[in-house]
């Protein structure tokens, strides 16, 4: 079915216009027409009716802004419609007339905008017919309007006397709407209005009473069409008021109604206008107009206007039926209007016939019955002629029902059924199609469907025929009909599969038959795969700034590949992948990123998966957290001198929960412009009440702390002053220090100068030695220390420290103890003794000093360790002295690192503070034999079929006598893997190389050799070679020349070092060692914990005991090797925390020093 609705509302002129009627200066419904169609589904390829599809509206207004102007006409039918039209109620050729434009293949034509276009305005009304029948449209007004104009006229003055009534008439023109009237002067100023004089509902200017200053010439009455757009102007009136002669006095007088006129006025409107109801009243005083509803009140939607002339109900209904009163009244009286309001409505549908279609034989009944107030008339028509006018009418009228008894095909017909009253009109269209026909299946056959797991799929069969035909469903070879809950034959013969599986694929025929014959297709089902989201994206909490990742992973059926996409949406809106409009996104291997996250990023995002069958759709929220925003409106409250409390309204949290507001201060008289921290609240508190210092000038700001960080600070507050006040608290941290043994350095960490409290900051400080004085001695001082001389060594003293300003003294003070200046200790460790572990390794021993001797706080013990010579060498060599620090008061330690096979010299000193006291005297030790290091060069040379030659070179330190050689070997296969092992013993320690024969041909072996003592051997160093083919041989490298070079260069090299350090021996080079001492602490405790730990001065902490290295120089000053010592007792070499020396000499660096293995040795 369709449907057209129109409304038609003109502006016609007021003189006669009835008093309730609607006065909207635009299109309302006045009259109402709906058009109705009501076709049958019938295939086009079937003879039948023709059917209107579109037409033009029921009101075409010929705007001047319009181009064209089209009458629509469109129907369809089979034999194709031709079209014909009528224009006031004569036929009319749109064909005939060169400047109408008609449209191909349809009944339309268009009117182009122009001159001359007035002989088209009238009435239109479109028919299609075909052999069958005839349809018919609704008629349409085509209104051509004229340029409004008010009519030329000369306007006699009007001459009243004050206190009279009068009415300047407008009577404006017709035109298109809507309409406005405006009364203006010449200058286009406004007409003021008011209770006495105002405009009414058609356009008249009311005086109720006049005034002198109601006289001028140019009274202008405006009519405003927009849609034109025109403004028309009347000519101009004058009117002169003028004075009473008898008297100044005007004369009361009863109110009377200028408008309406009468005791009553009766009132007809259409349910849904708007009803406006208007007395315009004359008398003096003015008139007060007040309204009332008779029997009851007025409408809780009503509204008085027009200062209280005008009563207005919009859409009105039938409710609003009844007597409204107006009523005028002054001082002289008053005077009523009664207004009898009637609701009526056009004529709605009670039964509205339907089109049929019916078989021969059949009986038809056509129903139409419509309600309205007034009731309508219902006419019937037959193919656009009255049913009285249509001989080939075989039926009945009874009633409002058309009868067709035994129909044949040629009672085909459109039937139309009108309903009319004053207020509109209905009219349908009833297509009656007697059709005898077999089944015609319009579904194409063979049509192939595609369908996932689990959905539902509609295997088409529309059949249409005449009567109804019985259509029915099978799968693959059997005749039978499909059976069960999910199979499903709609009413159009296709087939509704629900929740289908893998079986339910294959072929299905579809079986249609009835009286009149039968007809089949077939069609193919295949089933995929569903596509679903296997990995779905997860909610994130995102920190602004960082990258997001949402993971969307779908499993789909392979044969969709091609049609297989993924789409990501934000807040239901795809996001475009192109980096112009989102350029922050993309997505890699199913992960959708978004790169530098934002709060705008915020939202939920919606992965969607599809083919060209079935989606699936997964959704996440993305929550974008920030450090909150600055607090608001900082306000300080209930100030009380040097306390005052802060409040303020929390920023926005960014999603992550305020943990804390830190409040900062600044204070303009020590540090302008810089801000400290205050105070800090919970998160969940929005005050704080702040205690401050006196005799300073504040602001204060504020800043939110979340887990994510901190936020910006707020705007800072005014500025609050605080008084002064004596300090409230006195220094602490109180120490002292000696740089002699008799004098004492009091010092304290000072008051802060915001803790000043005032002007005229001084510190009294108070000191007596513990045990020997009572009496305080005092000093006033404005630093933060103090000198006291001629003090014992080391001896504690009570002190304190009191400040004070010009207002008064802080609290009393804390006293704390202090110690006067240490003197080096006077004794030195006894009993040392010196147990050797193994060839790197000894154990010390010794009797501590008692604590009367050591003039301080005892920081440990150094323990100095000299290496007289290596047992290799008949003659003493330079000594090479290494300190090592032991924390504490221990009495034994553990030194390990030291070279085996050689021989020391071990001395033992306590030091405090001051320094380190006497050592004692020397223990000499020797370390037993150990193993060689790593001999410096393997090669494997002269590779025959059966034997390798190696070539080795000595190690550098043997470690005690070197006794021979270790050589081992093994067969390495094609995996790398290791065949067994085997040893060759070298006896002498003078063999530098060796035959291996007996070797397998062309194969890979690979050779250790380590050097070996009488205690064992050292390490091995490694080299593979490979055997050569039966008659092969590789050249010895032995006898090339280069490899002979490169072996002499190797054995000068070593000669040259050994030379040199033999020669600085002889001369016995002297270091400079600077000691080095730790800052004091609680030694004693720190002893007792760490057992014996080892406490370096020095940066090389935690190094193995080195070789000493030589440094080859040209000069004689700097061609030196680092071993030989001093024996001065403020040398300071380190040891490590394990026993292990440093080798530290320390002296002058000079350029070129060199550094090795991360231990600072310096030559001197």
């Amino acid at each position: 079915m369709s449907a057209f609705c129109f409304s038609l509302d003109l502006i016609t002129p007021t003189k006669g216009r009835p008093m309730g009627s609607s006065w909207r200066l635009s299109l309302m419904i006045l009259s109402a027409v709906c058009f109705h169609v009501r076709s049958l589904d019938i295939p086009l390829e079937v003879e039948q009716l023709p059917t209107i599809t579109q037409q033009a509206p029921r009101l075409l207004i010929a705007f001047p802004f319009d181009e064209s102007y089209t009458f629509e006409c469109k129907a369809r039918g089979n034999p194709e419609p031709e079209y014909h039209w009528t224009k006031n109620g004569f036929r009319f050729d749109p064909r005939q007339d060169p400047r109408l434009i008609m449209e191909d293949d349809a009944g339309s034509f268009t009117i182009p905008s122009g001159k001359n276009i007035t002989q088209y305005g009238g009435r239109y009304r479109c028919y299609a017919s075909n052999r069958l029948g005839t349809a018919v449209s609704e008629e349409t007004q085509f209104i051509v309007s004229n340029s409004p104009k008010f009519p030329k006229e000369k306007i006699d003055p009007i001459v009243v006397e004050d206190g009279q009534s009068v009415v300047l008439e407008c009577n404006p023109p017709s035109g298109i709407p809507p309409r406005t009237i405006y009364w203006m002067t010449i200058g286009l100023k406004q007409i003021e209005q008011n209770q006495r004089v105002s405009t009414g509902l058609d356009g008249n200017l009311y005086f109720s009473n006049t005034l002198e200053e109601d006289s001028r010439e140019d009274y202008c009455c405006f009519a405003s069409f927009p849609s034109i757009p025109t403004i028309v102007q009347k000519t101009p009136m004058a009117m002169l008021v003028r004075s009473r002669s008898d008297d100044n006095s005007t004369v009361q007088r009863k109110p009377s109604l200028m408008a309406p006129s009468g005791v009553q006025t009766q009132v007809r409107l259409v349910k849904g206008e708007d009803l406006q109801l208007e007395c315009m009243a004359e008398g003096f005083p003015t008139p007060v107009v007040t309204w009332t509803k008779s029997g009851e009140n007025l409408p809780n939607h009503s509204s008085i206007e027009n200062f209280r002339k005008r009563l207005v109900i919009p859409k009105i209904n039938k409710d609003n039926e009844g007597i409204y009163v107006c009523k005028a009244e002054n001082s002289a009286g008053e005077t009523t209007h009664e207004f009898h309001v009637t609701v009526e409505e056009p004529p709605h549908w009670l039964v509205k016939p339907e089109s049929q279609l019916k078989s021969s034989g059949s009986d038809v009944h056509l129903q139409c019955s419509a309600a309205g107030n007034p009731q309508p008339e219902i006419t019937w028509m037959m193919n656009g002629h009255l049913l009285k006018d249509a001989p080939e009418f075989g039926g009945q009228l009874l009633g409002d029902t058309v009868v067709l008894h035994n129909v044949k095909p040629a009672d085909s017909a459109v039937y139309q059924c009108q309903a009319s009253n004053r207020h509109g009109t209905l009219l349908v269209n009833v297509n009656v199609m007697v059709l005898d026909l077999g089944p015609l299946i319009l579904t194409e056959d063979r049509k192939k469907y595609e369908a996932v797991v689990g959905t539902t799929v509609l295997l088409h069969c529309k059949v249409f025929s005449s009567p109804p035909s019985v259509t029915t469903w099978a799968k693959g070879d059997t005749v039978d009909s499909v059976a069960g809950e999910n199979f499903y034959i709609q009413e159009d013969g296709s087939l509704k599969i629900h929740n289908v599986q893998k079986e339910d694929a294959g072929e299905y025929t579809c079986f249609s038959i009835n009286s009149q014959g039968n007809a089949t297709i077939l069609a193919s089902l295949d089933i995929k795969e569903a596509t679903q989201i296997v990995e779905h994206p997860q909610n994130l909490h995102v920190v602004s700034g960082n990258t997001a990742q949402f993971t969307c992973r779908a499993s789909y059926d392979e044969s969709l590949t091609r049609s297989f996409e993924v789409h990501w949406e934000k807040d239901n809106v795809e996001i475009s992948l192109n980096q112009t409009e989102f350029p922050r996104y993309f997505v890699e291997e199913n992960v959708l990123h978004i790169t530098n996250v934002s709060h705008s990023d915020q939202g939920t995002y919606q992965c969607v998966v599809r083919t060209s069958l079935d989606q699936d759709l997964a959704s996440a929220l993305l929550i974008v957290q920030g450090v909150p925003d600055a607090p608001e409106h900082l306000e300080l409250y209930e100030p009380d001198n040097r306390r005052v409390k802060l409040k303020w309204v929390p920023g926005d949290d960014h999603n992550s929960t305020t943990t804390e507001f830190i409040v900062e201060y600044e204070e303009s008289r020590w540090e302008p412009g810089r801000w400290r921290e205050l105070q800090r609240v919970s998160g969940n508190q929005t005050w704080a009440q702040l205690d401050l210092n006196g005799h300073l000038d504040y602001q204060f700001r504020v800043s939110a702390l979340s887990a994510i960080g901190r936020g910006p600070p707020s705007r800072p507050t005014e500025r609050y002053k605080t008084p002064a006040t004596a300090p409230d608290s006195s220094p602490s941290n109180i120490k002292s220090e000696g740089n002699l043994p008799h004098e004492m350095i009091i010092h304290w960490e000072p008051l802060l100068p915001v803790e000043h409290n005032g002007p005229g900051l001084e510190y009294k400080v108070s000191y007596r030695q513990q045990g020997v004085e009572e009496d305080w001695q005092e000093h006033m001082v404005k630093r933060h220390s103090l000198v006291v001389k001629n003090t014992p060594p080391y001896v504690p003293y009570d002190v304190k420290v009191q400040a004070a300003n010009d207002l008064g003294w802080a609290p009393e003070p804390k006293v704390y103890t202090v110690y006067s200046g240490e003197d080096l200790p006077d004794m030195a460790p006894s009993d040392v003794a010196v147990t050797v572990l193994n060839s790197s390794r000894i154990h010390v021993s010794w009797t501590p000093v008692p604590v009367n001797h050591v003039w301080g706080l005892l920081g440990g013990y150094k323990v100095q360790l000299w290496r007289l010579r290596d047992l290799l060498n008949i003659e003493k060599g330079p000594k090479e002295k290494e300190t090592m620090v032991i924390s504490g008061n221990l009495s034994y330690t553990t030194v390990q690192g030291l070279i085996p096979f050689s021989e020391y010299s071990l001395m033992v000193g306590a030091f405090n503070g001051r320094g380190m006291g006497p050592s004692s005297h020397p223990v000499t030790f020797k370390t037993p034999e150990g193993v060689p290091e790593k001999i410096s060069i393997l090669k494997a040379t002269n590779a025959q079929k059966d034997a390798i030659t190696l070539v080795w070179s000595p190690p550098l330190k043997a470690h005690g006598v070197l006794t021979g050689y270790l050589l081992q070997y093994q067969m390495v296969n094609d995996t790398a893997d290791f065949e067994s092992l085997h040893n060759v013993t070298i006896r002498g320690p003078d063999s530098t190389q060796w035959v291996l024969k007996d070797l397998e041909t062309v194969t890979r072996y690979r050779f250790y050799v380590s050097a070996c003592t009488r205690v064992g051997c050292g390490p091995p160093v490694s080299e593979e070679s490979q055997t050569t083919p039966t008659g092969l041989a590789v050249k010895s490298e032995s006898s090339d020349p280069w490899f002979i070079g490169s072996m002499c260069a190797a054995v000068a090299l070593t000669l040259v070092v050994l030379i040199a350090c033999f020669v600085r021996r002889n001369i016995g080079g002297k270091y400079s060692v600077k000691e080095k001492e730790d800052a004091r602490s609680d030694v004693q405790s720190q002893g007792a914990t760490n057992n014996a730990s080892s406490e370096y001065s020095s940066d090389n902490e935690k190094k193995p005991l080195k070789a000493s290295l030589c440094s080859l120089k040209l000069d004689s000053e700097e061609n030196s090797c680092g071993v030989s010592m001093t024996d001065s007792e403020d040398e300071d070499d380190r040891f490590g925390e394990d026993g292990s020396f440093i080798g530290e000499y320390a002296g002058h660096k000079r350029p070129g020093s060199t550094e090795a293995n991360g231990a600072a040795l310096v030559t001197a």
